[in-house]
């Protein structure tokens, strides 16, 4: 009997774990270049310019869409007929396809998994070990979902045990609002309901591996109640004006994904998981006998014929020559072109920076009239002085604002995202600025970086800080010196002309 083989298995999800790095799933391309086409907000229809010109720049060139190259999702339907060649666990021998996926020297992936999360929070170094999902079903045949999660992503993952009686819809538009833009729409929305609470859970993130189908669905018409439910959800959380980024505009979710499942009388278990930008899955068979499979690559026609040019419309800003009256001009919304020195740092950085200044220690670097960039970036290869180097969520840095902006000298932080009410306070209070960067846009971003070194905390990896040298590094004022933010005030205005369009109707 025919069996498969451990080679042929880490083959396969090696070289699939490197194929979602750098490609966009096709029916993504296609649902996003329709959003675009159709987007009537300027700032929603640049981020969504920026992600598509980045995802066919990182399909022609082979590297990550997104810095957060993820945590690795496995389903495995394992036909009960399967033969192996192989002792060790099924779960060993996919942890070793996602170790040699994220060495792979010609595309370095970023290694995000940390071990003893709840104490030391230690980098494993190569991604593992990976979430494996295994189910046996009928057959010989391995069929095998791969996807990389991104944190910003997972990390707005919502779950209510609802009472029979409450309504689901309510429940959605009460909570995608509160999960703020760290997600990075456009994306989809997984949902799971029903079942149990790990149940809900696994259902919500299996959806999210389905193709996007919305618009088929409803040229269709629905035939159940989950399918009318996708469609009421994926008109009205568009309705909430969102957009892009959380920059206010027409489309916020590209599809509603939703499986269900029998629960207990009592109960009404949802989960919520949504999917970024930087949508990454792939699905394959693999037959006895038949070897390593073989994604086939996209054709770059699916991408639209756009560009996002360096040194376009913007305010050119020298950063080398910063100073505090400079950034209270900036008013939220505009666009600026950053040239000059920023500093990097993130969760990891910020935390032993708080240590170092708490015990009277001195800083690596010094912060005084500069910027600091949320980032962890990926590593270069070949000529590269930096791999995909896309913002990180900045509302996590908020409670360390206060502290950088009085006791560092910072002037302004670049993030991805909102700022949530302590940031905005502190921003305020010092006339400081928050800048965002596209989430998405990573190998985009790093095309402006021109030099790159580690000047402090060499140890923490990706989270050291770094110094860039940037050229017309594009930006949007998110929080002004006054503490306005414009992922408040634009998706309002949004989905007050979202409503009125409807009126007029």
């Amino acid at each position: 009997m025919s069996t498969i083989t451990k080679s042929d298995l880490i083959e396969s999800i090696r070289n699939g774990l490197q194929y979602i790095s750098y490609y966009h799933p096709e029916d993504y391309i296609k649902a996003l270049t329709e959003a675009y086409n159709k987007e009537e907000s300027p700032a929603a229809k640049d981020a969504m310019t920026q992600i598509l010109v980045n995802s066919k720049l990182c399909a022609m060139g082979k590297r990550p869409i997104c810095q957060d190259t993820g945590i690795v999702v496995v389903f495995l339907d394992v036909g009960q007929e399967v033969r192996w060649d192989f002792k060790e666990s099924i779960e060993d021998v996919v942890n070793e396809a996602v170790r040699q996926a994220y060495q792979l020297p010609d595309n370095v992936l970023r290694a995000s998994i940390v071990a003893d999360p709840a104490g030391k929070r230690q980098n494993t170094k190569d991604n593992t070990p990976a979430v494996i999902h295994t189910r046996l079903v009928p057959g010989n045949e391995l069929h095998v979902q791969i996807a990389a999660k991104g944190g910003g992503s997972e990390n707005k993952t919502k779950f209510a045990m609802l009472n029979p009686s409450d309504s689901i819809v309510d429940w959605v538009l009460k909570t995608v609002p509160q999960m703020g833009a760290g997600w990075c729409p456009p994306g989809m929305l997984g949902i799971g309901i029903g079942g149990s609470a790990e149940k809900a859970m696994l259902m919500a993130k299996e959806s999210l591996m389905e193709p996007i189908n919305i618009h088929e669905l409803a040229a269709r018409g629905p035939q159940n109640a989950v399918e009318e439910l996708r469609l009421e959800l994926f008109e009205k959380v568009n309705d909430l004006g969102i957009g892009a980024q959380g920059l206010g505009g027409l489309t916020t979710v590209l599809d509603i994904k939703i499986m269900d499942y029998p629960t207990h009388a009592a109960s009404k278990p949802v989960a919520m998981i949504p999917n970024c930008a930087a949508t990454r899955h792939a699905h394959f068979t693999m037959k006895p006998g038949e070897g390593p499979v073989s994604i086939p690559a996209p054709d770059l026609s699916i991408w639209p014929d756009i560009e996002y040019g360096q040194g376009g419309s913007g305010r050119h800003v020298d950063l080398d020559n910063l100073k505090p009256e400079d950034v209270a001009d900036w008013k939220i919304g505009e666009t600026l072109l950053l040239s000059g020195t920023i500093l990097t740092g993130r969760d990891a950085a910020h935390k032993r920076i708080q240590t170092m200044l708490a015990n009277g220690e001195e800083l690596p670097v010094d912060f005084r009239n500069k910027l600091i960039y949320y980032v962890g970036p990926v590593d270069p290869v070949r000529d590269e002085v930096v791999g995909p180097a896309g913002p990180t969520t900045a509302t996590r840095m908020d409670k360390f604002t206060e502290m950088m902006l009085a006791e560092t000298g910072l002037l302004g932080m670049i993030g991805k995202a909102e700022r949530g009410p302590i940031a905005r306070e502190a921003i305020k209070k010092h006339k400081s600025v928050y800048l965002m960067a596209v989430g998405g846009s990573a190998y985009l971003v790093a095309q402006a970086i021109k030099s790159s070194k580690v000047v402090g905390f060499e140890d923490l990896g990706m989270e050291a800080i770094h110094e860039f040298k940037v050229e017309n590094m594009p930006v949007t004022v998110a929080v002004d010196s006054t503490g306005e933010s414009v992922h408040e005030k634009a998706p309002a205005i949004w989905r007050q002309k979202i409503q009125d369009a409807k009126k007029s109707d």
